[in-house]
């Protein structure tokens, strides 16, 4: 998906939203996963491809527990700079609503396969190295849903995986890049702008 469509749907005067200026190719293989009070809130999970951050809107947010089949909606690709987007998106604007970066970190393509070809067949199988989410995941394509790719984000089973979890436990519930609550992003509020720490490698 081009970034056409992205910008297609902002008006950059108003929102504080990256257009996106970076080259192709100038990113290391980068995730994140964006806390998205909207009209509706989800989390948006991100992935690093193609000089592009390819996207999904997952309502129930990730999950560490392997039995938890999470859908994922397929929406626009976003500019690698929206990877550092923590802020309020203006009411009235197009997904208007604060926006928190829950987890960052990067991450590896498995299977000896690379992330644009694992995207192109409907199956992504990667290792996490997040400050919350860590080990492999799986990204699977099952069809269609309103014309948007519906996926399910899937937990592999590895020594990181849980058998209970609450994406919305307060422990969790902090910016990965600035330790802020979605209150004090909401506010404004930059007195606690400090990392959580450093994501696993």
């Amino acid at each position: 998906m081009p970034l056409e469509d992205y910008r297609h749907k902002r008006k950059f005067a108003e929102t504080p939203e990256p257009k996106g200026r970076r080259r192709r190719g100038s990113s290391k293989d980068i995730f994140v996963v964006q806390k998205h009070a909207a009209s509706h809130l989800h989390y948006d999970f991100r992935l690093a491809i193609s000089g592009a951050l390819v996207s999904w809107a997952v309502p129930k947010g990730p999950s560490m527990n392997p039995a938890d089949k999470r859908l994922a909606i397929r929406t626009e690709d976003h500019p690698l700079e929206y990877a550092e987007f923590e802020g309020v998106i203006p009411e009235g604007q197009y997904g208007g609503g604060t926006v928190m970066v829950w987890d960052t970190g990067q991450y590896q393509p498995l299977d000896g396969v690379s992330a644009s070809e694992q995207l192109a067949r409907g199956k992504i199988d990667v290792m996490l190295h997040g400050t919350k989410l860590r080990g492999g995941f799986t990204l699977l394509r099952t069809g269609m849903v309103s014309h948007k790719e519906r996926w399910l984000l899937i937990k592999q089973r590895d020594e990181y995986a849980v058998s209970s979890w609450d994406v919305e436990s307060s422990s969790l519930d902090r910016s990965a890049l600035t330790a802020r609550s979605m209150k004090e992003i909401e506010n404004g509020r930059l007195k606690r702008a400090r990392r959580l720490g450093q994501p696993h490698v």
